[in-house]
């Protein structure tokens, strides 16, 4: 067995887990397991080193295919490293800690990790109650998700504006956080109009990127999202997880019944060709459904000039899919190799903003390690650094608070005339 680059370790450890070393001090030394949201964020969070740059990730620890992984996590008199038994290598890891402000409390005296959390870089925060998928008498949630356990244990239900700016601001401060994440459940149509007074707040109290991850509105209001533009919106995700219709019909009964696979092509498109290329994503699970359909579901994402949030499938505790077989390293390889390829081949740019790395998932720029270092790999790597450059104003400037361009109560002035 060779020795796997940053990307390789990375995805083998999200196919296989890892298991703690009795001389680890996880409570000391590392961040709090964070249960939240969809459940996604329960495991380990550390830090790959590279030449390109260094890889955040979110480690799977307490799922039941762990007990099967060849990894171990262990401490040395020089810090973590992971050792693969299968070959007797080890791999130098950072591991992160508690940020000192998770344990502070809000004005209205509430921890600030129960508002937000840290996923890798960027600060994620889950609004309003719970998705409603999971509330009728047949629960319509999708079946790899827990968010309907998670909200309202483990975090605030509705989060108050005015503390989620304490805690943004808190976070840029304290940890360079760039970018905020907002995401909801379905929330019966309303999702837009509960997501606009934070993403105005933000604007014009702090000053981060911000970023929306809602269900898709219909095509007839697709208006909507140009409005949240104006308040201060810079990126929109939209989840459909399965390109294979079949496989979205069976594991996504909510949104196949309220929504359909064509709801977020729509949207994905419309809020694309509004920002450009690079600034909407599509976020798909690999490793459930065919191999083929992930990588059309890639070439599709970035034809529309989105880029594709891959998450490699995580059986996690608790959700009806708990059971479910990891993939294999093989076909994640396949599929991020073929990620990279996709984005270049579009044009589409690679980690520009600083200081954005989501430990959910691969980043889009930590498959650069799994091609070739060609010409033709040098020549887009000097392509990325001169975009960097070009765009550090822009980032200057969305990072400066300002004035959001509309207000709260205009939304139906951008319905569009009969």
């Amino acid at each position: 067995m060779t020795r796997l680059n940053p990307c390789e370790l990375e995805i083998d450890l999200f196919c296989n887990g890892i298991k703690i070393h009795e001389s680890c001090n996880l409570e000391s030394d590392a961040r709090l397991f964070a249960r939240t949201r969809a459940g996604l964020g329960s495991g380990l969070e550390l830090m790959i080193p590279g030449d390109l740059k260094d890889i955040w990730m979110n480690v799977p620890v307490e799922e039941d295919f762990v007990q099967n992984t060849p990894y171990f996590l262990k401490k040395t008199s020089t810090g973590y490293i992971v050792w693969d038994s299968r070959e007797n290598i080890n791999y130098p890891v950072m591991i992160p800690p508690t940020p000192d402000w998770y344990n502070q409390k809000t004005y209205r005296g509430n921890p600030m990790s129960m508002v937000g959390v840290l996923q890798g870089t960027y600060l994620g925060i889950y609004i309003a109650n719970s998705c409603m998928f999971w509330h009728p008498k047949v629960a319509m949630n999708c079946k790899f998700c827990t968010t309907g356990l998670n909200v309202g244990v483990n975090e605030i239900v509705n989060k108050d504006v005015e503390e989620v700016v304490e805690v943004c601001r808190t976070a840029k401060e304290r940890s360079g956080v760039t970018f905020v994440h907002f995401n909801s459940g379905w929330q019966g149509g309303k999702g837009v109009e509960i997501v606009a007074p934070y993403i105005k707040a933000i604007r014009e109290k702090v000053g981060l990127f911000t970023g929306v991850q809602l269900v898709p509105e219909p095509k007839e209001t697709l208006w909507k999202y140009d409005w949240l533009i104006d308040l201060g919106a810079n990126h929109f995700s939209f989840c459909y997880e399965f390109h294979n219709p079949q496989y979205f019909r069976d594991l996504l009964p909510g949104k196949e019944k309220y929504l359909s696979r064509e709801a977020f092509f729509n949207a994905m498109e419309y809020t694309s060709r509004k920002l450009g290329k690079g600034k909407v994503s599509g976020e798909i699970i690999a490793g459930v459904e065919p191999l083929e359909d992930t990588l059309q579901a890639i070439d599709y994402i970035t034809s529309v000039g989105a880029f594709p949030t891959v998450c490699i499938f995580r059986p996690v505790i608790g959700s009806d899919m708990e059971h479910y077989p990891t993939p294999s390293f093989e076909d994640m390889r396949k599929v991020y190799t073929h990620l990279y390829h996709s984005m270049r081949k579009n044009g589409l740019p690679m980690g520009i903003v600083p200081n954005i790395e989501v430990s959910l998932v691969v980043n889009p720029d930590d498959t650069r390690f799994l091609a070739p270092r060609t010409l033709s790999w040098h020549l887009y790597e000097w392509k990325l650094k001169i975009m960097k450059l070009a765009a550090r104003p822009i980032i200057s400037s969305v990072l400066r608070p300002s004035k959001a361009k509309t207000d709260l109560d205009s939304m139906e002035q951008y319905r569009p005339k009969e």
